[in-house]
């Protein structure tokens, strides 16, 4: 019974300062440009997920990396409020100007631009853009990319 005990006990004290990590990359090359949250704000377990980190403004050609992880301060401060604050790390990578890796790391294709669409076009001119782009990227086999203006 004391075994059982103990080695319950062992496996929740080292489950419990593990740093939990996630990385997501997009194939792009990666630029030196980033974003860094070392707390953003998670509650109850991370159900409540924290605000969507608005990247567009600082990363202009769109995201190489997205990697989020419960440091050891994270965690922390997580078992100290029971879950119900469970902070995160974000850290975002930009992508570096007009190209995207292809499945040999060693290739890169330029993107090819369809065109600009205007946010207050309506939802059939939007639908209209993308079929067009992806009519273009099946016939040539290329990546291409539609522009939403502001």
């Amino acid at each position: 019974m004391r075994l059982t005990t103990a080695a319950l006990i062992g496996t929740i004290c080292i489950g419990g300062t593990a740093c939990y990590h996630a990385t997501i990359t997009t194939g792009r090359p990666v630029s030196t440009d980033s974003i860094s949250i070392p707390w953003a704000n998670s509650f109850v377990y991370g159900l409540v997920p924290p605000p969507i980190v608005e990247a567009a403004a600082k990363c202009p050609n769109g995201v190489a990396r997205v990697e989020t992880q419960h440091s050891f301060l994270n965690s922390l401060v997580g078992a100290l409020t029971f879950g119900i604050y469970t902070p995160i790390r974000i850290d975002v990578t930009c992508a570096a100007p007009g190209s995207v890796k292809t499945s040999d790391a060693s290739t890169i294709v330029p993107l090819e631009p369809v065109g600009t669409v205007d946010q207050s076009d309506d939802s059939t001119v939007r639908a209209d853009a993308m079929n067009r782009a992806a009519t273009i990227a099946r016939e040539t086999g290329r990546a291409v990319y539609v522009q939403f203006a502001r």
